[in-house]
Order: C-alpha cells, then sequence, then structure tokens
C-alpha cells in the first residue's frame, strides 16, 4: 500500500519503521526544524533524520492550513495517510486526500484521552491501564470512529518516558494489522460522553503541592519523567524529583519527616520518598546524595503547599 506518513518525535519512529518494512512510503510529513540545545541550532526531527537516511522524500508544511497544501501532499499519490505524533491538526481538505482516509495512531483507549498528552496523564490519574488505538481522523480532536485497539497494564514504576516506549511498539503492530484488515474493518463511532482530556503539558504542571496524598505525588512525578518533571521549591532553590515512591507515615506538608532511618516528605496523606532528584543547575542524584549536601535534616521545609491554578 502506498502511505503518506505523518510524525515527528521520536515516539513515532516504530511506526515509521514498520511502514518502511512492510509498504510504499511515498513521503514523509514532519514539523519544521526546530532549534535546540544551548547554541539553539536548528534540529531536524527523529522522523525527518529517518526519511532522509531512507530516501525518503520530506515534506515541512509551517502550517497545513495554508493554501496549496492538499495539492501537494495529492502529488504523491498515497492510498493512505498514516499519522503518529505530528504536532498540527490535519485541516478536512489534507485529510481527504488520500482515497483510502487519513489514520491516527492515539497513545490510549479512546475515547478516554484525547489529546495531545495521553500517556502522561493517564499515569497522573493514576490509571491502571491504558493502551494504543487506531482511528479514522475527521475534523475534531481525536473524535474519528475507531478501527482497532490493544490494552495494556500501566506498570506500578513505570515513568511517561517508559511507557511511551512501549507503547511506540505497540502502536506499530497496531497500524500494521489496521493496514491488513483496512478492507473489512468496520469503523464504530466513539462514545463521546466517556471522553476524557489530555491537554499540552505545562511547566506548572510539575509544581508539587505537598497538601495532596502522597500517592497522587508519587503518580504525578512518574507521568511527569521525562517532560517538564516534577519539582518543588527547596531551600537552595528548584528541586526536580525524577523518582518517587509514596509510602505510610504521617508528617507535616512539604517537610523532611524521619521514617525508619531514612527521610521522606510529608503529604495531606502519607509521605513521599524521593528516590533520585536533581537539584537547581546540577546532575540528577539519590536522594540520600541530595540531603548531604544540602545539609537538610527532620523538620527542614523541602517544598511549598500552594495549589496549582
Amino acid at each position: 500500500m502506498r502511505v503518506l506518513f505523518y510524525g515527528t518525535p521520536a515516539f513515532a519512529l516504530p511506526t515509521f519503521h514498520a511502514l518502511l518494512s512492510h509498504h510504499h512510503v511515498a513521503a514523509a510529513v514532519t514539523q519544521p526544524d526546530r532549534p535546540a540545545g544551548r547554541g539553539q541550532r536548528s534540529h531536524a526531527s527523529p522522523v525527518k533524520a529517518l526519511a532522509l537516511k531512507r530516501g525518503i522524500p520530506v515534506l515541512q508544511p509551517v502550517r497545513l492550513r495554508d493554501p496549496g497544501w492538499p495539492e501537494r501532499l495529492a502529488e504523491h499519490a498515497a492510498d493512505v495517510a498514516v499519522v503518529v505524533a505530528f504536532g498540527q491538526i490535519l485541516p478536512r481538505p489534507v485529510l481527504d486526500v488520500p482515497p483510502r482516509g487519513s489514520i491516527n495512531v492515539h497513545a490510549s483507549l479512546l475515547p478516554r484521552y484525547r489529546g495531545a498528552a495521553p500517556i502522561a496523564w493517564a499515569i497522573i490519574r493514576g490509571e491502571r491501564e491504558t493502551g494504543v488505538t487506531t482511528f479514522q481522523m475527521d475534523a475534531g480532536m481525536d473524535t474519528g470512529p475507531l478501527l482497532l485497539q490493544r490494552l495494556t497494564a500501566i506498570g506500578v514504576e513505570e515513568t511517561a518516558g517508559e511507557l511511551a516506549e512501549r507503547l511506540a511498539v505497540l502502536g506499530a503492530e497496531v497500524l500494521l494489522e489496521t493496514l491488513e484488515r483496512l478492507d473489512t474493518l468496520v469503523p464504530r463511532p466513539q462514545a463521546s460522553e466517556a471522553a476524557t482530556l489530555a491537554p499540552r503539558l505545562r511547566k506548572e504542571d510539575g509544581l508539587l503541592d505537598w497538601t495532596e496524598p502522597a500517592a497522587a505525588l508519587a503518580a504525578r512525578v512518574r507521568g511527569l519523567n521525562p517532560w517538564p518533571g516534577a519539582y518543588t521549591v527547596a531551600p537552595g532553590g528548584r528541586l526536580l524529583i525524577w523518582r518517587a515512591r509514596a509510602i505510610a507515615g504521617h508528617g507535616e506538608p512539604g517537610v523532611l519527616t524521619p521514617v525508619q532511618e531514612r527521610l521522606a516528605v510529608g503529604t495531606g496523606d502519607g509521605l513521599l520518598e524521593p528516590i533520585e532528584v536533581q537539584p537547581e543547575n546540577r546532575r540528577a542524584m539519590d536522594w540520600d546524595a541530595y540531603l548531604r549536601g544540602a545539609r537538610l535534616g527532620p523538620g527542614a521545609p523541602v517544598g511549598v503547599t500552594v495549589p496549582r491554578l
């Protein structure tokens, strides 16, 4: 099958590889190069890098809504479009270019977690399972009729980054099956009344409110790893918390509390024991090393208790 592939980040690569192995990719559509790093040099997306390596034509629209894009896309004569974490909403004229439609690979069990950050929000909200959905795209945000779904459990300590790696591979498998069965699959409308949203993450989402239960804070830490990172405002400045666990105990919210010869942080219900942290302008380190270097002991405040807006 001749495919037009839309994708940008590393999450899209397993599906891109799968299409290159089993179908003919007519062109890859990805976001424009962006400045990154300390020098703010222009960097190609992971999808562009792979496309150039494999000799696939690359298109980088600033806005697919601009005039002329449906015509340019139609020149590649694709049978179907496959979209994985592209980063732009595809307007109806673009969706309608391939005669067999545009199929999205989404990292949730739709209609739950529609939006830009389904993996992170599923973990933050304490879900124990998630999955991958392929669906026929329409003009809405992840609202099109469902094709195939595959469920997977979320690990007790699994971070968003770790889960994303698994779902990227699972998504490639589901997409290949979807294309193989495209003639016989009957698209199913989504139950909009069951929909939940997964909006784009902001850096402010990382602020830990220590009046929340420890279990909720541990889930937020996992859900925001690797970006934007959960953080608190400690005596030495912002402290990123990359890994943590909820444990039993009682303590004043945001204050270091001794528990079995260790120090944890009091919360609204239980204690949060950080495992890996990163002080401002320093490398990541284990919790004990941070406490020794910062010279913090029982009763020291390590966080604010102001709720997020």
